[in-house]
């Protein structure tokens, strides 16, 4: 086993990057000095690099070539697939679906989103749930075998990351990965735009957030990732194509009492076209997150209110993108739109 650059340091100024390889040796010390390495890496910084984790890179260039084939495509041909067109949350999301951020950034940027591809005769989709169902799949040739197939590589491994925290934190095995037998889980394909009017190219792109959910796994071919340290600085996340970048959200860091922290990010405007594929590892929908009873004590009470995963995803669906908060609010009787703050996204202030 090998683990790099794990002593990070403000000065060094670079996440840790881990191999994870022995996750599936077999060898249960091995298994457990990776999930302590990862472990510490989220409760210090949030986020940190993976190596040797297994999904081709053959796959991954697979991946972008078919966003990129997608993206290229005329406005005409994309809004087809618009994801307001859908009833469960699937589908293309043009530069136009602006959220309601607090943040004054011109976000310029158009996305793909999927999930678990579900039947369409699933009971909780026949019943109205939002984020749950079939995808949407565009008409390239292609397209949804090489997305399907990331898809399931890039979950399976979201899983195994979460049983390695399990096991770091002492939990029961399957403290975590039994509430994920049906999780909303999302796969974004994602295409930046530097506008041409655009002269600071350390502008900011997609403005600081925390992510939603209990993981992100991160690939990026570009630089422009930055991460908040808990100093308040902003560190860059370098480019490997080879590793993936990951980092905890906001149901994790409810679920371990913020030992593990969701830590804000952006992304600068350094290239004139950028691509990632970010993959937001999440519970079932009606898993109520709480702090494992494991980590509140006398000394450590707890720190969160319990809420519902599907209902914390879907307000601040709400709040990102106007197709949902107008579905949303149309059936309300007020006309004012509420203001959608994220409690995780606090720290920014």
């Amino acid at each position: 086993m090998t683990i790099f650059d794990t002593n990070w340091t403000t000065e060094t100024r670079q996440l840790p990057l881990i191999s994870v390889s022995d996750l599936v040796s077999g060898d249960r010390s091995r298994f457990m000095d990776v999930a302590n390495a990862m472990g510490e890496a989220a409760c210090t910084f949030g986020f940190f690099r993976i190596c040797d984790h297994g999904i081709d890179r053959s796959l991954v260039d697979a991946t972008y070539e078919a966003a990129s084939g997608f993206f290229s495509q005329s406005d005409a041909f994309k809004q087809e697939y618009y994801i307001a067109k859908s009833s469960n949350h699937r589908g293309y999301v043009p530069f136009t679906e602006k959220g309601d951020y607090p943040d004054e950034v011109h976000r310029s940027y158009e996305a793909f989103d999927m999930g678990l591809d579900l039947p369409a005769d699933d009971p909780d989709y026949l019943a109205g749930n939002r984020v749950l169902g079939p995808n949407v799949w565009p008409e390239l040739a292609g397209f949804q075998d090489v997305v399907a197939q990331y898809y399931a590589k890039v979950s399976a491994l979201g899983r195994l990351i979460c049983t390695a925290l399990e096991a770091h934190l002492e939990l029961p095995h399957g403290a975590m990965t039994n509430h994920m037998s049906k999780p909303i889980s999302q796969l974004r394909l994602l295409h930046y735009v530097r506008q041409a009017a655009t002269k600071d190219h350390k502008s900011v792109n997609m403005g600081a957030h925390t992510d939603y959910e209990c993981l992100t796994l991160l690939h990026t071919r570009n630089k422009g990732l930055q991460v908040m340290t808990q100093e308040d600085t902003w560190i860059d996340v370098p480019v490997d194509p080879d590793a993936l970048v990951v980092n905890i959200g906001d149901m994790m860091e409810a679920w371990t009492n913020g030992v593990f922290r969701s830590t804000p990010h952006r992304v600068l405007n350094l290239s004139p076209e950028r691509f990632s594929l970010p993959y937001f590892v999440a519970t079932n929908h009606d898993t109520l997150i709480k702090p494992f009873a494991h980590l509140v004590r006398a000394d450590e009470p707890s720190k969160y209110e319990p809420f519902l995963a599907g209902e914390h995803l879907e307000r601040m669906l709400v709040r990102d993108f106007p197709y949902f908060r107008h579905k949303t609010l149309k059936n309300v009787a007020s006309l004012a739109e509420p203001t959608i703050n994220n409690p995780f996204e606090q720290r920014l202030k």
